[in-house]
């Protein structure tokens, strides 16, 4: 086999090895600086858009919360600083500790009161806000003014209404013959009284949220319905409510979040016990009796223990009330395929019975 090499003449007449082709250079190399900053921004701006979110989160969410979890471990004293490694004993600590258990029941039973009362109230109010109802702006407006009024300001208002001597809620009881409450010394009356804050003071918000999510119903839909014979009542809770789960879900998962970390409306709902939530402890809630323990009995360790378990708490019913959603949701879904193939099949037998006829 015989190889030929390529060779240019010079001006001498002399031969010489011709030389080499040049490579190909990079696309890159042919760009200016403009277009490679231009290129580098379309690939990393969208990091540096959302990086001051998880850089805020890292510093005020994840890391107090790894920190926290941290000092639970620890015999950590509020003036002292840490002490031993004690490691998870702070946490069985609490779970036989009956006032844990008293306080975790105190707070479900508060916010069961005020959830479920709260979110039926929002919805019925949403339901008449979305009608065409004159001066809607002015009603949509009052529904939010409570959530305006600082918590203070309602606790403490809501605290002297509810006085068991010269309170008007028993004031008025009285006039119509009836016993006066001890709302401030027996258990369910102080829950109700505190649940009646929550539910004043939050249900315009809420309803306002389920109000976005009406108006964002498409209107064909309702007048389709309307046309087919369907009333009002039909049409909201086959309609509406349906199209409104995802809204409904969002409002019910911050209700339980709320609920569970309530502590201003105890914290000063008796300003005069000495005893945080009451005489009997008979209204102090997890996030009241974590506060009696960081900053009157001084012990961060256990306070950051139960501050923990709170937080598993608020993440187990979060959990629940996601799959309990997607169960209605699907349970929802294979109701409606059952109707459709019910109308398809009387709709098919009909077909059958008409040709039948006809023959």
């Amino acid at each position: 086999m015989t190889t030929t090499a390529t060779t240019t003449r010079d001006d001498a007449g002399a031969t010489a090895p011709a030389a080499p082709p040049r490579r190909g250079r990079s696309p890159r190399a042919d760009l200016s600086f403009r277009q490679r900053l231009s290129r580098f921004d379309v690939k990393a701006s969208p990091y540096f858009y959302i990086a001051p979110f998880f850089i805020l989160f890292g510093l005020v969410g994840l890391f107090p919360l790894v920190y926290t979890f941290v000092v639970s471990l620890n015999n950590w004293n509020l003036l002292t600083g840490p002490g031993e490694w004690v490691g998870f004993k702070n946490y069985a600590a609490e779970l036989s500790d009956p006032f844990f258990w008293n306080s975790l029941f105190n707070t479900v039973s508060i916010f069961l009161l005020s959830a479920i009362p709260q979110l039926i109230a929002a919805v019925f109010i949403a339901a008449i806000l979305d009608q065409n109802i004159r001066a809607k702006t002015f009603w949509r407006m009052s529904v939010l003014l409570p959530y305006v009024v600082t918590p203070v300001a309602v606790t403490l208002i809501f605290s002297s209404a509810f006085d068991e001597k010269y309170g008007l809620i028993n004031n008025m009881l009285q006039a119509i013959g009836l016993d006066p409450v001890m709302w401030k010394t027996q258990t369910f009356p102080s829950h109700v009284a505190i649940a009646s804050m929550v539910n004043w003071r939050w249900t315009g918000y809420n309803a306002l949220i389920l109000l976005a999510a009406m108006q964002a119903v498409p209107r064909d839909i309702h007048e389709s319905a309307a046309l087919d014979g369907a009333g009002s009542f039909r049409r909201f809770f086959s309609i509406t409510l349906p199209s409104i789960r995802p809204t409904m879900i969002f409002v019910i998962i911050t209700a339980t979040i709320g609920g569970l970390q309530i502590f201003t409306e105890p914290k000063l709902f008796n300003p005069s016990s000495a005893v945080p939530g009451g005489p009997q402890r008979q209204y102090q809630t997890t996030v009241l009796y974590l506060w009696d323990m960081a900053f009157n009995r001084q012990n961060f360790g256990k306070a950051s223990a139960i501050a923990w378990l709170l937080f598993l708490l608020i993440v187990l019913f979060g959990v629940l009330n996601f799959l309990i959603s997607r169960r209605i949701a699907s349970t929802e879904n294979r109701l409606h395929r059952r109707r459709t193939a019910r109308r398809l099949q009387v709709s098919r037998t009909l077909a059958a019975a008409s040709e039948e006829k006809n023959l």
